[in-house]
Formats: structure tokens, sequence, C-alpha cells
């Protein structure tokens, strides 16, 4: 190889191992059990917002509280995956459980509703939302959240250094959905 190409890869492997280190940091495998989750095949959409997108939209807030402020200061970037399915879907238990699995193995900690079912977890009536963190000491530094709808699942990724106080303010703003009220969040039990 010359020396300007052995010059350009070391620069294109050093960007790439850099890009990658601000994303969020999903444990391995689990993409490719979302595409199984459901019973049948869905529309796919993914959108991330890099740092530079993050604070041009952080112009747009309307409620500019100091506390949003200090929290969106905080995101590296978000990114959403929206499947949205022909009929009422079917989560299948088995992947829901790998995935559970892989985040648990990996160091993440699941929070469940505490008013969901596991025959609503399969085949939901309304939203159903799972949220798993990922903790650097005290600060979340990797957020997942997954909302699975009759005919829509929405998967959102955070890459951050929030406070989980942060995350309250947060709610609603850059996609990041809308802590719902009547929502009991716990942590899920074991095997859940």
């Amino acid at each position: 190889m010359s020396r300007l190409s052995c010059r350009t890869l070391s620069l294109a492997v050093t960007l790439a191992l850099s890009t990658t280190a601000l994303f969020a940091q999903q444990p391995d495998g689990v993409s490719q059990t979302l595409n199984q989750l459901a019973d049948q095949p869905a529309t796919h959409l993914s959108v991330t917002f890099d740092r530079s997108m993050l604070d041009y939209a952080s112009t747009f807030i309307d409620n500019g509280s100091a506390q949003v402020r200090r929290a969106s200061a905080q995101l590296r970037s978000i990114t959403v995956d929206t499947y949205h399915y022909q009929r009422q879907a079917f989560y299948t238990p088995e992947a829901m459980g790998s995935i559970i699995s892989t985040y648990h193995a990996a160091g993440w900690k699941h929070l469940v509703d505490a008013n969901t079912t596991p025959a609503a977890s399969a085949q939901p009536g309304h939203p159903i939302t799972d949220l798993w963190l990922h903790f650097n000491g005290a600060e979340i530094d990797d957020v997942t959240v997954l909302v699975r709808a009759p005919r829509d699942m929405n998967l959102i990724q955070i890459s951050c250094a929030l406070r989980p106080l942060d995350l309250l303010h947060l709610s609603g703003h850059f996609g990041i959905p809308k802590v719902d009220p009547n929502a009991v969040m716990v942590p899920a039990p074991d095997g859940r």
C-alpha cells in the first residue's frame, strides 16, 4: 500500500471509531432480534440526530427552562427507529426475552410498566413501554426506550451524560416520549 492510502485508511478507521462512540451503544444482537420481534414484516424508518443537529433543534424548544437546556446540552445523539405493521402485531415472547437477556448481560437496568401483564405484552391493546438505562457511575450514558403498540413499534436510543432527573426534563422533547402519568415504571422482575 502506498503511504497516502495508509494514512487515508488510518484516518478513516479513526473517524469511524470516534463516530461510533458518539452514538448510543446498543448491545450486540439486539438489532437483529428487533426485526424478529413481531410475527410479520414491517416498514422500517430510522433517523439519527447527532450533536450538531441536537444543538440546532434545541433552539426550537418552547419551554426553554434552565433544566431542559442543561439536560439537552448533555445529549450526544438520538436515534429513532419506527416500525409499522399492516395489521395488529403479535410480539413474540421468546424474541422479547432474548432482547431483555441481552441488555441484562450487558449491564443495563430494565424498567417496565408495573400495570402490564405478560398477555398484554405479547399483543398490546395500547402502547407498552420498556426502558433500559446504562450507567457510568451515577450518570446515565445510554438510554433505550422500546414502545410496542398494536400496529407500531418505536425504538429510541439516546447517548448522553444525564442525571436520572434530566430524563423527566427531556420528556416530550427531541422525540423522547412524554412520560405517561398512568405508567408505574418499576425495575423489571427477574426474567422479564
